[in-house]
């Protein structure tokens, strides 16, 4: 491995844990992304920095000159909008770069998925890596991403491996995707919980993702074609957390029971509404979000740990606590 490696979407929260983590092993980094926002901060940590909207597919060629490998962090990671954004952010995008890489000998490609694509309507513990997905995902993101997922491991062949890993719910620095939506919700005067919080989740410090992500990009060769589902291995309640989060914030919501038979339908009228009305902002509630806060979904980590040499050793939650202490401060 002694080419250089390429991170893409390297200006966000994973991305920036994956250039640090990248580095502190040693491994030689140009990271890219749309944004020069963290850019400093990646040339701090000893890596080149390019600036590029991989849906320029005619600058992709030139971003992977002299690489050895690719870990592709960059998506359109959201729980609402139009199907065509995320099938182009998500799959046209990585298909074009999985091209390049073959055409140019590339000989890793590490594809960062989601576990999103298990989420259904009934608690699922202790999911294993080759368990199916919902049929079909509940969102236009989860769908891509399978889609893509589904392609990059198809391409596995001698001379590339391939290999996708699903992070379950990241928690850390940057995070501007879950934390903020957990926080807008704690300050609210009443927090719905839907079948009284007691769904299990297991989050993620972004940490242990990326160190499972670069085991997996360093042992390639040996797990291609595979598939592996990372969370922290610690699962607790939405409720709990709810709570110790309203706390951290200096925040005290009323926690109010949302029953699954009230809840079930009025997700599906705001997605009609929306839907029909070209609303371009996620409702309130929706059938994915429903489908993560009011059923349980934990892994099954064996696979991963023996296969990546990896384990989990931060505790998440406390991640995510202290990221809201900061927030508030």
């Amino acid at each position: 491995m002694d080419k250089s490696l390429l991170i893409t979407g390297a200006t966000g929260g994973l991305g920036i844990a994956l250039v640090n983590e990248a580095r502190r092993r040693g491994i030689s980094v140009k990271a890219t992304g749309r944004s020069l926002k963290h850019r400093a901060q990646i040339e701090a940590l000893g890596a080149s920095f390019v600036q590029a909207d991989l849906l320029d597919f005619s600058l992709v060629p030139a971003l992977l000159e002299g690489q050895g490998g690719i870990i592709h962090a960059a998506a359109l990671s959201s729980s609402w909008g139009p199907y065509d954004e995320f099938y182009l952010a998500n799959v046209v995008a990585t298909h074009h770069l999985l091209k390049a890489a073959q055409d140019q000998k590339i000989e890793r490609f590490i594809y960062i998925s989601s576990p999103s694509i298990f989420a259904t309507f009934a608690d699922r513990l202790s999911i294993k890596d080759q368990d199916s997905p919902r049929n079909p995902p509940l969102n236009h993101y989860a769908q891509t991403k399978l889609i893509a997922e589904q392609m990059v491991l198809a391409a596995a062949k001698p001379g590339l491996a391939t290999v996708a890993i699903r992070p379950r719910a990241l928690v850390g620095p940057h995070d501007r995707v879950l934390l903020p939506k957990l926080i807008a919700l704690a300050k609210k005067k009443a927090m719905p919980l839907p079948r009284g919080g007691k769904a299990l989740i297991e989050l993620t410090d972004v940490r242990d993702a990326a160190c499972a992500i670069l085991s997996a990009y360093e042992r390639a060769e040996q797990i291609s074609g595979q598939a592996f589902n990372i969370s922290g291995g610690t699962a607790f309640q939405v409720r709990d957390i709810a709570v110790k989060l309203a706390e951290a914030i200096g925040a005290s919501p009323r926690l109010i029971n949302l029953p699954l038979a009230l809840a079930a339908p009025l997700a599906t009228l705001m997605e009609a509404w929306a839907r029909l009305s070209r609303s371009r902002n996620e409702p309130v509630l929706t059938r994915y979000t429903l489908a993560t806060l009011a059923f349980s979904q934990t892994f099954d980590l064996t696979n991963a740990q023996q296969a990546l040499n990896w384990k989990p050793s931060h505790l998440a939650l406390e991640t995510l606590l202290q990221e809201a202490r900061r927030m508030r401060e």
